[in-house]
């Protein structure tokens, strides 16, 4: 299996689903995070932008070093952000090269204008991906599902529908998110204290110790057919 999780700026993959790509990563899965912006624009004091970007490149691959994934970040700039056929073309591209299976990315609604657009961008993607009338680089068409994962800034409409059992992994990843500067130094969000407890209370509405969760494109989990989903007559 291949697994991207796209984010619209460095740190949204890896505190939606680091530990989910943790888990699967361990497993053997190849596991590729994508970043459409650095998040530059929310540069430390005496950092200026483009220090800050370096800053949070470096970071994002010393967090995927300890997650064991790779990752990639675009040279689009926070907030400014737009959904045109020239980024989308190119995160289609993208998706043709790394073939993953599913993808993972901001639910759609979100204070955050680049999170919102982000999820229009890797839908768009899927179908420029997919259809085999599109010729990107030469590249054999590639279809992905998406699935959707919990990112403070989008919670509106926001209920999961899938749990998944991260206890074994969620160290590594509260390590890893460490290393990013804004999560441990924000004034105006604390990240990592949100995202331990977030872990703990999906964890105890999972049965387990911290959980992480994803949700269905909209009308993505209705199930047809003639038996009850998972009881076989």
């Amino acid at each position: 299996m291949k697994l991207a999780v796209v984010g619209a700026h460095c740190g949204d993959a890896e505190i939606q689903a680091g530990a989910i790509a943790h888990k699967y990563a361990k497993a053997g899965h190849e596991v590729t995070f994508v970043h459409l912006t650095a998040g530059e624009k929310g540069n430390p004091p005496n950092i200026s932008v483009d220090d800050y970007r370096e800053q949070k490149i470096k970071e994002s691959e010393k967090v995927a070093e300890i997650l064991g994934v790779k990752t990639i970040t675009l040279d689009y700039k926070d907030a400014e952000l737009t959904c045109n056929d020239e980024i989308v073309m190119r995160v289609a591209t993208l998706m043709r090269e790394i073939k993953p299976n599913v993808v993972i990315t901001h639910w759609k609604n979100s204070i955050h204008p680049d999170h919102e657009l982000c999820y229009e961008i890797v839908q768009a993607a899927q179908l420029k991906a997919g259809l085999p009338g599109f010729d990107l680089n030469g590249l054999p068409p590639h279809y992905y599902g998406i699935y959707h994962s919990e990112n403070w800034e989008d919670m509106d409409g926001y209920d999961p529908d899938v749990y998944i059992d991260v206890s074994d992994e969620f160290d590594t990843y509260l390590e890893a998110l460490s290393n990013y500067w804004f999560i441990m130094n924000s004034s105006s969000f604390r990240y990592y204290d949100y995202y331990k407890a977030l872990g703990t209370v999906r964890g105890c509405l999972n049965r387990c110790k911290y959980a992480q969760t994803l949700k269905f494109t909209t009308g993505g989990n209705v199930r047809k057919g003639g038996i009850i989903p998972g009881y076989e007559l």
